[in-house]
């Protein structure tokens, strides 16, 4: 089976698993954090170079602030109880959305994590928090813009690789797959430059209940598909002359 080099994940469906069970939304969240550890400890063994998940949108601090919260409570309760054994087993981190509205507390263990697995040559673990897409794009038109100003760049010579390499994602490969988590059939501002063209596999679970076995699924998925990059397939592509 050929697995994909990158998967990405919107981790979906913490407060209705934790509706359906009559438990508070933190309980959704916290069984979240135990299926993401799992999922993280078996992507490798997978063949996944790099795993991204989309762990706090920018849209998500409207809900409710005793939420958001548990949420931050949570995300220090990972990086202080995960980062050891992640360092341990190779993996580098790298954190990809806006740090600069972040409470200097977060935006320190974020970087902490950043610097003490930066050697590391495991698997890549992304964590997208504090980011939405269409928000990385306009931070990255207004590097652009401003390196054009400095006389850097010219505006019209400006390609799609000079985008690319602005976004939070420069040096790391587009994702060849994105999973979502509860049945959700949509992006939500997740990844909207690099997906253009990912595969989707959507799946009925909610995060808390996906696991290993449930990643080897789409990537069994993913690998019974063919990819064209906008392209033909090799049959179409045959000439006419040849067809005959």
């Amino acid at each position: 089976m050929t697995s994909p080099a990158h998967v990405a994940i919107i981790m979906d469906g913490n407060g209705r698993w934790a509706k359906s069970r009559g438990l508070p939304r933190v309980a959704g969240h916290r069984a979240g954090v135990e299926a993401l550890r799992n999922v993280v400890r078996a992507a490798p063994q997978l063949g996944i170079s790099f795993l991204t998940v989309y762990a706090f949108s920018s849209e998500n601090w409207s809900r409710p602030k005793s939420e958001v919260s548990d949420l931050m409570g949570l995300l220090k309760l990972f990086i202080r109880r995960d980062l050891a054994e992640l360092h341990r087993n190779g993996v580098r981190v790298r954190v990809i959305g806006d740090r600069e509205s972040l409470q200097p507390d977060i935006r320190g263990l974020l970087e902490e994590a950043e610097a003490l697995t930066l050697a590391n040559a495991g698997l890549t673990l992304v964590i997208a928090f504090n980011y939405g897409s269409r928000d990385e794009i306009v931070r990255a038109a207004r590097k652009l813009a401003q390196a054009a100003l400095r006389g850097e760049i010219e505006p019209h010579m400006i390609e799609a690789e000079d985008i690319a390499g602005a976004l939070d994602t420069a040096g790391i490969p587009d994702p060849d797959l994105v999973i979502r988590t509860s049945g959700e059939l949509r992006l939500s501002n997740f990844l909207l430059w690099q997906a253009a063209y990912s595969e989707l596999v959507f799946v009925p679970c909610y995060w808390p209940d996906f696991g290993g076995d449930n990643l080897a699924e789409a990537l069994r998925d993913f690998a019974g598909r063919e990819r064209r990059f906008g392209g033909l397939s090799p049959e179409e592509a045959v000439t006419p002359a040849l067809a005959r």
